[in-house]
């Protein structure tokens, strides 16, 4: 049997990579190796330097390990301790792929078997999120495509994996995300409202309602839909929506302002008669 191996164009790539980190914020460390003559040995070094976030050595250990013991199990660990020297790095993107390929090319490997390169996947989407600063504007604003793509990559793993030992920590992530997009989505439903255009208001917080329910925005999306649905002479969603929002939140300040609302709608009309056929 062939043994499939980490393609070698690859590897060079993500040390060079790596290297890059020590014009980065993130911490790259002296790079001084002194290897041993075992791969465990050497395996054990590289994971070491992985805990001391120096990256650049880390990888130069994981690469000894694939050029001077190619066929060892610590091996297959080293390409993927490179990804992870790339996510340690901050070069998400590139760790992105070396998980994908990892994963391609040892599908039954444990560490693709639990989940680890699919949540790592993930977890490097959630880390290219898009920050807040006070001269920039705020996150919700901006271009959503990698929260976007961080709750779907999020939301595969914890279908694809429910027993999963990452599962925690993937829920939690996944919230973090969903408040985000939550935010985008109310920011752009405000800013049809604000500006007359009731119905992409209802689109907006229909869908707000429908993924992000239970993250911050019941309460005041669903205020405001009742609205959005009044403007556009859809009374029975707006006396469905305010009812709702009546049960599930009955002691809010919305939920009064709803109770005041449902009196000024006005009355649903009533379903016209049609007479019977005869019978033919």
């Amino acid at each position: 049997m062939v043994r499939r191996t980490f393609p070698h164009a690859l590897l060079a790539a993500l040390a060079l990579a790596i290297v890059g980190a020590a014009g980065c914020g993130a911490r790259s460390g002296s790079a001084s190796v002194e290897y041993s003559v075992s791969a465990q040995q050497n395996y054990d070094k590289g994971l070491k330097q992985l805990e001391n976030d120096d990256w650049l050595a880390a990888a130069k250990y994981f690469s000894f390990i694939r050029s001077r013991f190619p066929y060892s199990k610590y091996a297959v660990l080293a390409e993927l301790r490179l990804a992870d020297a790339e996510f340690g790095a901050e070069h998400y993107l590139e760790a992105i792929d070396a998980y994908k390929l990892f994963m391609k090319l040892h599908p039954t490997h444990e560490m693709v078997v639990n989940g680890y390169g699919n949540f790592r996947i993930g977890e490097a989407f959630v880390k290219m999120l898009p920050s807040d600063w006070w001269i920039l504007p705020p996150s919700y604003e901006k271009d959503q495509t990698a929260p976007l793509e961080a709750e779907q990559q999020l939301r595969a793993f914890l279908k694809k994996f429910p027993e999963s030992p990452f599962l925690p920590r993937a829920k939690k992530m996944l919230a973090i995300v969903s408040k985000r997009l939550a935010e985008h989505e109310w920011y752009v439903a405000r800013f049809y409202w604000d500006r007359d255009r009731p119905m992409g208001t209802v689109l907006r917080l229909r869908r707000l309602l429908d993924r992000y329910a239970g993250v911050g925005f019941d309460i005041e999306a669903a205020w405001l839909l009742g609205q959005a649905y009044a403007r556009v002479g859809m009374q029975d969603r707006a006396r469905t929506t305010w009812q709702q929002l009546i049960d599930q939140h009955p002691k809010s300040e919305r939920a009064r302002q709803a109770r005041d609302a449902l009196g000024s709608l006005p009355a649903s009309a009533p379903a016209p008669v049609t007479a019977p056929r005869a019978p033919g």
